[in-house]
């Protein structure tokens, strides 16, 4: 063992320097750490969990990219049809894609007996990926979609409530023309009921057989109204959308859902702004108390350092016993905030005990993301960045004169 770390060892063990005026001050400085590292890893955390889980849910709805008509993309009616039989539908040829399907939306009226209310229906075909979709459907199951046309279709749980509708009950749709004539009417009947979270969406949407919407407009089987895209990887979007650009007609549109619901994904943007301010504020927090913790065991070990420097010590050698101290503080304070903080994520991954408002948050519970290789750069970046701080004050050491520390009054 080197000569400064068995000193710094023995000051950290001894019992008077745990009953000194500097053991408050020092609790504190790891209580700091222990908090700032809370808040960090909390705000991480929840924050990219949020970010992430807006994503899927979002692009569960869309997918991650779109291609359609013009005026498509600017209604919620497929107003243009557009072939299936595209280059990149029939023949992918771009890695990044993962899966593509063919839907179609017509805005409408749903009427019952007591009540109506205005809602998008989005045909969907065999292609539709209901791996992603699954997971928010609540009751009953998905809707048969095959060559036969199907009047079985999907419903929110916030129109299933609005409408007092219920599994296996009917219901009659009214989908305007575009020469204003007599609307076309269609029977439905509701074979499942989901919940995305996503109010906006919910309040609106509804899914069924893409045929349904070829009838009603007059298309051939093999006109659709969108192709909605689904990436690997969503930071490959915006090096996905210029692929798929270059090769489609000039007819068509290419637009990804961080463009097509810019609102949302600018909003979720400024967490990463969030995110960074709570740690710069946190880490100069931490910084400051270990400064103050430093300083004042740098006084009351003024004679430790007089006869240290008397032996011929030098001051780098000091320097080096103080700032392996305070790495043992931060160390500490880093301990006891890892167990705290992933003992806390853990536990609201597991019960969401902590609910968020859905038509605000679009999710009911906070969400978690937990990365290993984010945890442990927050862990070495607070430890690097807090003994940086401490570095210049530990240079009042070499202010320290050893006849003034030795003197005995």
């Amino acid at each position: 063992m080197r000569f400064e770390s068995f000193i710094a060892s023995r000051i950290i063990r001894s019992k008077p320097y745990k009953n000194t005026i500097s053991a408050p001050i020092i609790k504190i400085s790891i209580l700091s750490i222990t908090i700032g590292f809370l808040m960090m890893i909390i705000s991480i955390s929840s924050g990219v969990g949020l970010q992430k889980t807006i994503q899927n849910k979002i692009s569960s709805f869309f997918g991650h990219i779109s291609v359609s008509n013009f005026q498509n993309n600017s209604s919620q009616s497929s107003l243009t049809p557009i072939l299936i039989n595209q280059e990149f539908y029939t023949n992918n040829k771009i890695e990044e894609i993962n899966h593509i399907q063919s839907v179609a939306y017509k805005s409408g009226v749903i009427t019952t007996k007591s009540t109506f209310e205005g809602v998008v229906f989005k045909g969907i075909n065999e292609d539709f990926n209901w791996t992603v979709f699954s997971e928010y459907i609540i009751e009953g199951q998905m809707p048969s979609i095959n060559n036969k046309i199907t009047n079985e279709v999907i419903i929110s749980d916030y129109l299933s409530i609005r409408l007092n509708l219920k599994l296996g009950e009917k219901f009659k749709t009214s989908f305007l023309k575009m020469d204003s004539s007599i609307p076309n009417e269609r029977n439905f009947k509701v074979v499942g009921i989901f919940n995305s979270g996503l109010i906006e969406f919910d309040q609106i949407y509804f899914l069924g057989d893409i045929k349904h919407i070829q009838k009603m407009n007059k298309w051939n089987s093999n006109q659709i109204g969108n192709f909605e895209i689904f990436i690997k990887n969503f930071n490959d979007i915006s090096k996905t959308s210029d692929k798929l650009y270059a090769i489609t007609p000039s007819n068509l549109d290419v637009i990804n859902i961080s463009d097509k619901f810019s609102d949302i994904f600018n909003w979720i943007a400024l967490f990463d702004m969030n995110i960074l301010l709570i740690i710069v504020i946190m880490i100069l927090v931490g910084g400051i108390n270990m400064i103050t913790a430093l300083l004042v065991t740098i006084l009351e070990k003024t004679q430790l350092i007089g006869i240290l420097r008397v032996l011929g010590s030098n001051i780098n050698s000091i320097r080096y016993i103080f700032l392996s101290n305070g790495l043992y503080l931060i160390s500490i304070g880093l301990l006891f905030g890892n167990i705290i903080g992933l003992g806390l994520i853990f536990f609201q991954k597991f019960t969401g005990f902590i609910k968020l408002n859905p038509e605000t948050y679009y999710v009911t519970e906070v969400p978690v993301d937990i990365n290993l290789v984010t945890i442990i750069i927050l862990n070495f970046g607070i430890l690097f960045f807090c003994l940086l701080m401490l570095i210049i004050p530990s240079y009042i050491i070499g202010r320290i004169s050893p006849t003034q520390s030795l003197k005995i009054n």
